[in-house]
């Protein structure tokens, strides 16, 4: 028989095409080995493991995955998007407050339940990790599957876990008093780190892993631009993201394991951690599209400015419209503002409660937890999120119709490059589209 008989058989197209549907699901699948493997071998991949994962893991998958990111983004687009502090206002808004606040709202109601079933270490840890920045890494590789402002996805990251080393233990402080006082990290015996010791770690980690390989990065790129892009679509580096994404996962899984994480709180609770980490990450995610594209703002402002209109108004357009944002940016901010990281926010939990406290492991259940359905929750909603920001984009019979001189929507033209496109400036632009 030959293989173009073969292909003719029924059973082959079936296992062809299951084939390709397990291709397409890899991160999912080797997720799940990750898990796995980390669950039987918790030593090798744990921070102070085997293979010392806190620096060939923490440091150096994060490291590459920033190293891709500088040689794959302009210059030009880097200044331009540092400096939209609109976008940077929103961002940090929503990770620090608004969401932390919901959280210790929703815990406070549920712990008033009295529902001995859910332990209250655990509930703590819900307010420990939404108070913690976003994630390192997950955002800048999901943001660019979605087609998204990846740029400003990056200095979200950078600026966050900056200002994290800071307002994180301050905020845990801010809600672990009166009835969450057992919680206080300054009531740990076994505290090691002062905010000072979580300071220095934290720019430690971001210069070597994000700020060193960024640097790096942008000089290859801007000095060998052709060999650059040349060795980026031949060696497909953009997928090289996904990858070390699941090994920060490994890490974090297999700390947990080794801390016993999972078996110091009961089923019940591990059973409601996964499916209120999922519902609060979908509501944040939603949250984060209506307050990136508020209504209100084009209702009040209808008009560009021109010579009829009041200073008042030409000015109020100036300052406020741009919080009206355009696609991409949104999907930066829906994917920055809900996500917590577990690169630097374990080892933020871990200096202020002390590795050998007791409740240890409670505390970063549901920090452990999150990340990973974060990651696998925006795997499913990248998917939406590219189709929402290429909805409009010209098809291809549009074209050969005639349209070519019809004026292109806000996320048909792409940055290349080295190159800025008018509609794609975040929030200096007034006259973003709608």
């Amino acid at each position: 028989m030959t293989f173009e008989e073969l292909k003719g058989q029924r059973w082959f197209k079936i296992v062809n095409s299951i084939f390709k549907f397990l291709l397409k699901q890899w991160f999912f699948i080797l997720l799940g080995v990750f898990i796995a493997l980390s669950h039987s071998y918790p030593e090798f991949a744990k921070q102070g493991g085997t293979i010392k994962a806190e620096y060939s893991i923490g440091y150096g998958a994060v490291a590459v995955i920033f190293l891709v990111s500088g040689l794959s983004m302009s210059t030009k687009q880097l200044t331009v998007n540092f400096l939209n502090w609109r976008a940077h206002f929103t961002v940090l808004s929503t990770s620090f407050l608004i969401t932390s606040a919901i959280i210790y709202g929703l815990v406070c109601g549920i712990m008033s339940a009295h529902n001995h079933k859910i332990d209250e270490w655990l509930l703590a840890g819900l307010i420990v990790t939404h108070s913690c920045p976003t994630t390192v890494s997950s955002n800048v590789v999901m943001t660019k599957q979605a087609d998204g402002n990846d740029v400003l996805t990056l200095l979200e990251v950078f600026i966050g876990n900056i200002l994290g080393a800071f307002i994180t233990p301050a905020l845990i402080q801010m809600y672990t008093t009166g009835p969450w006082s057992f919680a206080n990290p300054r009531k740990q015996s076994t505290g090691d780190s002062t905010v000072s010791d979580l300071y220095r770690e934290d720019m430690k980690q971001l210069g070597l892993s994000v700020f060193i390989p960024l640097f790096v990065g942008q000089v290859v790129q801007n000095i060998f631009p052709r060999q650059t892009k040349w060795c980026l679509t031949t060696f497909r580096l953009s997928k090289v993201g996904s990858f070390m994404l699941l090994l920060i996962m490994f890490e974090s899984f297999s700390t947990a394991f080794a801390q016993h994480a999972f078996t110091s709180v009961s089923h019940v609770s591990i059973i409601f951690l996964v499916f209120f980490n999922i519902g609060i990450y979908l509501l944040f995610t939603v949250f984060c599209f209506f307050y990136s594209r508020p209504k209100f703002i084009l209702m009040i402002f209808k008009d560009e400015p021109n010579e009829t209109h009041s200073k008042f108004y030409r000015y109020s357009y100036k300052i406020f419209r741009p919080f009206y944002y355009n696609k991409k940016d949104t999907v930066a901010i829906m994917l920055c503002g809900p996500a917590k990281t577990a690169a630097l926010g374990v080892s933020l939990v871990t200096s202020q409660y002390g590795s050998t406290s007791p409740n240890l492991g409670k505390i970063l259940v549901p920090l452990v937890l999150y990340q990973a359905e974060q990651v696998m929750t925006a795997q499913i909603l990248v998917n939406f999120m590219k189709k929402w920001i290429h909805y409009d984009d010209p098809k291809p019979g549009d074209l050969e119709d005639g349209d070519k001189s019809s004026e292109p929507s806000e996320s048909s033209t792409d940055i290349d490059q080295g190159e800025i496109h008018k509609n794609e400036i975040p929030s200096g632009n007034i006259n973003s589209h709608t």
